[in-house]
């Protein structure tokens, strides 16, 4: 009598994310930074994972993205990718790993891939950074793009607040919306716009807009996971949905750790040799 053997579970790739969008599917992105955290994130089925450089405010403390290396990127895309089954991982190149200088940015995104095993490199810009996209895409390495509220620039903004209300701003939007798209990246993030911009952006396009603030019409969603899971809890914007209170657990569940080890209940006649 033969035994039944599952299936494994298909890979998502840059092709199965442009399917989903030709099909009206939503794709769901999240991210992780660390082994422990992607095997959890990639088991719940996600599409995509970012490791992203939120790092640098997540895991590191940093007040903006800035001050993460493409060195300490390498390191947390290597430890997720080690965990994943399923998704398709994509790396953020850090600040002043591209800008300016198409040949570093091919070398940045070079050992991104080689180092870390990822499967495609995120860059924020339209116009101003399409030549590092083209010398990156010309290596044979999937770009996505972002647009809207670049963090990355976040000094040259002085603000995170919305982007794009004003036309000027939101005809350039669009338009390197459809640079990007025609210089070949595979998909691209709007971050923080009005949602009709985010509609109208999704809809120009055949490539998938995954949305972090763009309102519900475009292809898909993603947020930070240490947000979504309530593990910071000063964060507030509108766009954010808490899905647990995991800060309060923690904290409540270490006090009483404490109390349990200066009381001598913890280890118990059950948890001792």
């Amino acid at each position: 009598m033969s035994t039944a053997q599952s299936t494994p579970e298909k890979k998502v790739t840059t092709n199965t994310v442009q399917e989903m969008k030709r099909r009206g599917e939503k794709i769901s992105m999240l991210t992780a930074y660390d082994y422990t955290m992607a095997k959890m994130v990639d088991a719940a089925g996600i599409d995509i994972i970012l490791v992203g450089d939120s790092a640098s405010n997540v895991m590191a403390g940093h007040e903006t993205t800035l001050p993460i290396t493409l060195d300490q990127m390498i390191y947390h895309a290597s430890s997720v990718v080690r965990a994943v089954k399923r998704a398709l991982v994509v790396v953020d190149l850090p600040f002043g790993s591209y800008q300016g200088d198409s040949k570093q940015a091919l070398n940045s995104a070079i050992r991104i891939m080689k180092e870390s095993g990822a499967h495609a490199v995120k860059l924020e810009g339209g116009v101003e950074i399409i030549d590092s996209i083209k010398r990156i895409l010309s290596a044979g390495i999937p770009v996505m793009g972002h647009l809207g509220l670049t963090p990355q620039s976040i000094y040259k903004f002085g603000t995170y607040t919305v982007r794009a209300r004003e036309e000027a701003e939101a005809a350039k939007l669009y338009e390197d919306a459809l640079l990007l798209e025609q210089t070949g990246c595979f998909s691209i993030v709007l971050e923080k716009i009005p949602s009709e911009l985010g509609k109208k952006v999704a809809r120009a396009v055949k490539i998938p807009i995954i949305g972090i603030g763009a309102g519900p019409d475009v292809d898909g969603q993603v947020l930070v996971t240490h947000d979504m899971l309530g593990m910071t809890y000063q964060f507030h914007p509108r766009f954010l949905r808490r899905y647990l209170n995991l800060y309060q657990e923690i904290t409540n569940a270490i006090s009483q750790y404490v109390v349990d080890v200066k009381s001598g209940d913890f280890p118990n006649e059950h948890e001792r040799y």
